[in-house]
């Protein structure tokens, strides 16, 4: 079986029109229940439900305590290369731009583990462009074991893979992925990759199920806020949680929710503007349909909005964060990043303002049982 399908039903669907029938009692029908259907999903999401927006952030509060307290996983992004061969038109690594281009070798990705580590984090994401001649399988399996020697969770954000890759990852010590599919429009999707290996919308949709297929412990989805009607993308990635969330109970299914950020090249004008209170009513309503699904806030977003939100469904954030290729410990050369960051703080400032908020900054919730001691 796959998503596919199931998300054609929605593409194919009047989304506008259901978000505007909402009323205001199947908002209030979908907050006085315990477990969430796919229609009630939709009318949190809806514009009839933003006067409820408060009652929505008690109950999204609530739950968040009691599947995972007071507590904030920190992790941060490795960009181990920025060769691409993808032309999405949202994208500083597009193949056309004009940027330095780089990937770390064993030495340059040993100095970054020890630097990342001596901060005191635990979890990786390690991200390449999607350029396979480059950053093949067999590069990304090799730099894994160098950074395993001092991390116990890496995942990937790389280009979708085949299951048997992603099995021979987790062999090596993957224990997470994380992909967008940038936009579930799939008539949209094209014009926003015309070119590429990204370009085919069918393979990169169904990469997180060969993932949890492959073994991994965590899958991580999203859609980059945007590209396309937040709230009709906002809908499918739930959706799309649910159905890997019910299908794969082993594998601990979170989302993201990262708002389009200014970039290197082209100028790129999002369909979609989407405010603060968009995002917002988006986590409440995720949180409130999917309790025990992790919910990650990166550094695209400002620290004030960051800190105001914590308790609104957050269990996952990005610290330390750079988006340049060996940006952790390469100062003397020309780097540009994918993306403009908004929050630059440090591992240990983010440790100080959770703290003063009176979360628990968790470094390392994961050890494989093979090392356990």
């Amino acid at each position: 079986m796959s998503f596919y399908p199931i998300c054609a039903e929605y593409n194919d669907a009047p989304l506008a029109e259901q978000f505007g029938s909402v009323t205001e009692h199947d908002v209030r029908r979908a907050l006085n229940k315990t477990t969430l259907s796919l229609e009630d999903f939709l009318a949190l999401l809806s514009p009839a439900a933003i006067p409820f927006l408060e009652e929505m952030a008690a109950k999204a509060s609530q739950l968040t305590l009691q599947h995972f307290g007071r507590t904030i996983q920190l992790f941060t992004p490795l960009y181990m290369a920025n060769f691409c061969t993808n032309k999405c038109v949202y994208c500083g690594f597009n193949t056309k731009n004009n940027i330095p281009r780089s990937q770390l070798g064993p030495d340059e990705l040993e100095k970054e583990a020890k630097a990342i580590a001596a901060t005191g984090l635990k979890h990786l994401l390690i991200l390449t462009g999607d350029a396979r001649a480059k950053s093949s399988p067999e590069y990304i399996e090799s730099a894994v074991e160098i950074l395993r020697k001092h991390f116990p969770s890496v995942s990937i954000e790389i280009y979708a893979m085949t299951e048997e890759e992603y099995s021979s990852l987790v062999k090596v010590g993957v224990d997470g992925m994380t992909m967008f599919q940038e936009t579930y429009n799939e008539e949209l999707y094209p014009e926003l990759h015309p070119a590429g290996p990204k370009h085919d919308y069918r393979f990169r949709l169904d990469a997180p199920e060969r993932a949890c297929k492959a073994g991994m412990r965590v899958v991580n989805i999203g859609a980059l806020l945007g590209l396309d009607e937040w709230r009709h993308d906002a809908l499918k990635t739930g959706i799309h949680a649910a159905y890997l969330q019910n299908k794969y109970p082993e594998v601990d299914i979170a989302v993201s929710l990262p708002r389009i950020r200014t970039h290197v090249g082209d100028a790129f004008t999002p369909k979609s503007l989407v405010s603060d209170t968009a995002l917002v009513q988006n986590m409440l309503a995720l949180r409130i349909f999917l309790p025990r699904c992790g919910i990650t806030i990166s550094t695209r977003e400002a620290p004030d909005f960051r800190e105001n939100i914590l308790p609104l469904g957050v269990t996952r954030m990005s610290a330390g964060v750079s988006t340049e290729v060996g940006g952790h410990t390469c100062e003397e050369e020309e780097k540009v990043g994918q993306f403009d960051i908004s929050d630059e703080r440090s591992v240990d400032e983010m440790c100080a303002v959770l703290r003063k908020h009176g979360y628990q900054p968790v470094f390392k919730d994961w050890h494989p049982l093979q090392e356990a001691s």
